[in-house]
């Protein structure tokens, strides 16, 4: 990770994105002559300011510019290559709350939109630490490119499905009020599903992600439950994950639609993370799939995809990189699953019960960015992770102690066959870990 670009762009409080910082970002990226800039975001309140800030960098800079407003992260990188621009710039804190903002960028790649280079990553940086040295000048009024960029969007996901056919299928959404919103659920209905959204709200405010969405499925459940439903998906508040629930209101993680997934498409292999949940290990050995771990984070997974021409990738809290994808799409995960359920005439309950999940459990610790870099830097630290790696070994299970890239986090996962001893022994972890960083200053 960078100074200020972390496992998935920028990310900060929402009052942190000053105009000066916006200023030096777009300073950052006119390094390139000539270059043209896509740029949409979320429906956080601060996504809207953060816009006009780019807007009026961008007219002082003479980088020539579109806006799509309100976006889902997906759509922004799949449209921005179509519609001939150089560069996107996606403002979102993906599921983090309102209070947070972030700053995405993608470049084009071979045959899409990709993730930054660490080449321009560093430039931006350094164009941060010197600061901005220009005044902004007014914008002029610009074509909206929301709808253009929409239709797209939605076209590319139809290509994509190609025939069919979602007659019968009752389904709940959950937008998180966030990009997603803007979608809804158009393509499901066209293809003859019922549709019941929730947390639909498409216009900038403080709801995104609010007790709803991937992060709180909570409601969806309770919905697809009471109504009957045959499943539904929540989605992120940037909509490149999603998180499905079946009819009995159960959760269908990443993990599990990777392994509907392959078996669908015939994959011998696939590329997740470290979080992946053992079950997810134990079910390739058995169906002799092989499965490559990556650090945390899309962009880790799809570089390795691109690497070793693996088709399919994906991370156990939902983003799923699809054959011919460049990055997760919330949205194109949930029409997969559907198509998947419509033609094989099983349901996602039976779906989602080929791979058995091992229990997990993930605890975080407050931690500041000199007490996460303690984790690497201190030998105290380290013999105090290595003894209990050793000792879940010893049991059957593993574990990942790892700093948060977006937030000021530790987080420990455990996996194990007994729940309660693997909470207790991470709940031991994190007060030993907080012992020895405290002796620390």
């Amino acid at each position: 990770m960078g100074k200020y670009f972390g496992t998935d762009g920028i990310r900060r409080k929402a009052d942190d994105f000053s105009t000066e910082f916006i200023q030096s970002v777009a300073k950052g990226l006119a390094i390139n002559d000539n270059i043209k800039v896509l740029i949409g975001g979320d429906t956080r309140e601060s996504s809207e300011w953060i816009l006009r800030d780019f807007e009026c960098s961008f007219e002082t800079l003479g980088i020539e510019y579109g806006n799509v407003g309100i976006l889902p992260t997906p759509a922004i990188n799949e449209v921005f290559y179509e519609m001939g621009f150089d560069y996107a710039i996606d403002i979102t804190a993906s599921h983090n709350p309102a209070t947070d903002n972030g700053i995405k960028i993608f470049e084009r790649g071979e045959n899409s939109g990709i993730k930054l280079s660490l080449e321009m990553q560093e430039k931006i940086e350094k164009a941060i630490d010197e600061g901005a040295n220009y005044e902004l000048m007014s914008t002029e009024i610009r074509e909206d490119l929301h709808e253009d960029a929409l239709g797209r969007y939605l076209d590319s996901l139809e290509r994509y499905l190609g025939i069919v056919d979602f007659s019968g299928l009752r389904i709940g959404l959950d937008c998180a009020n966030g990009a997603t919103s803007v979608v809804g659920g158009s393509l499901f209905e066209k293809f003859g599903a019922e549709v019941i959204l929730i947390n639909d709200n498409d216009e900038y405010g403080d709801e995104i992600n609010h007790n709803c969405g991937s992060t709180h499925p909570e409601e969806l459940q309770e919905l697809v439950v009471q109504e009957g439903l045959d499943f539904g998906a929540a989605f992120d508040g940037d909509g490149d994950r999603c998180i499905l629930v079946d009819r009995d209101g159960k959760i269908v993680d990443g993990d599990q639609m990777m392994t509907i997934l392959i078996e669908y498409l015939g994959l011998g292999s696939a590329v997740t993370t470290v979080m992946a949940n053992q079950g997810l290990l134990e079910w390739a050995k058995v169906n002799n799939v092989e499965i490559v771990t990556t650090k945390v984070g899309d962009q880790y997974v799809s570089a390795e995809m691109r690497e070793k021409d693996i088709k399919l990738g994906g991370e156990q809290s939902g983003h799923i990189i699809l054959p011919g994808k460049a990055m997760g799409d919330g949205m194109l995960t949930a029409l997969m699953i559907a198509k998947i359920i419509s033609e094989t005439g099983r349901d996602l309950t039976v779906l989602a019960s080929e791979m058995q999940r091992f229990p997990q459990v993930l605890l975080n610790m407050p931690a500041n960015e000199a007490e996460k870099a303690l984790l690497s830097s201190d030998d105290k630290i380290k013999e105090l992770i290595s003894k209990y790696d050793k000792i879940l070994a010893k049991m059957g299970g593993r574990m990942l102690v790892r700093p948060s890239g977006t937030e000021n986090l530790v987080r420990v996962t455990m996996w194990g066959r007994d729940e309660k001893q693997i909470t207790d022994l991470a709940e031991k972890l994190i007060d030993e870990l907080k012992e020895v960083m405290e002796n620390r200053k």
